[in-house]
């Protein structure tokens, strides 16, 4: 099971404007995350956040992974960290766990493996879209957040796909909504 997990704003940004190094989630986009501070009670968002830190694996856009300081190499619990990317430089050597990958495919087919039973937490929009354009992304969590932006960066911006809610969670300041991505496999079976 591969699941995107993003937190967006009501206008669909998942950042402000202008993210870049030192102001990562854009102008105001770091309210995206106010729903955190609940993240270790008992409620949905407890239970939210549990789930995607029982991950075992992540696939992340190298974008997102630059922007992060690359976790230090640890994304959580020493997970292997999948990174996509339009260009491997030899001299560049990933810290920890994390391994570039050019092919979308093989950095799929290698997270699943390496997560077991678990699931594929997936970081970045550029990352989702890349592996909904290849059919490999199976759930959609978005926690959308009553905000909005204005401008900034989009999830799906250009992506097509069909989604089944399949679990529907509120709380304070937050809506949990997770989506099945129906795959075309499925569609003509």
């Amino acid at each position: 099971m591969i699941r995107l997990y993003m937190t967006m704003s009501l206008d669909g940004f998942v950042a402000g404007p202008e993210d870049r190094p030192g102001q990562e989630l854009g102008r105001g986009g770091f309210r995206l995350f106010d729903w955190l501070d609940d993240r270790h009670g008992d409620g949905p968002s407890g239970q939210v956040v549990t789930e995607a830190m029982a991950t075992g694996a992540l696939i992340t856009g190298r974008r997102t992974f630059e922007l992060a300081s690359r976790w230090g190499g640890d994304h959580h619990n020493g997970v292997p960290i999948h990174v996509l990317t339009h260009h491997i430089d030899p001299s560049d050597t990933p810290p920890g766990t994390a391994r570039f990958f050019t092919d979308v495919t093989a950095a799929a087919e290698q997270a699943r493996t390496a997560a077991g039973e678990q699931a594929v937490m997936v970081h970045g929009t550029g990352a989702a879209k890349a592996l909904l354009a290849v059919d490999q992304l199976d759930e959609i969590e978005v926690h959308v957040v009553p905000l909005l932006l204005g401008a900034g960066r989009r999830l799906f911006d250009g992506s097509r796909a069909e989604l089944e809610l399949v679990r529907r969670l509120e709380d304070r300041g937050v809506l949990h909504l997770r989506y099945r991505v129906k795959h075309a496999a499925a569609k003509t079976g």
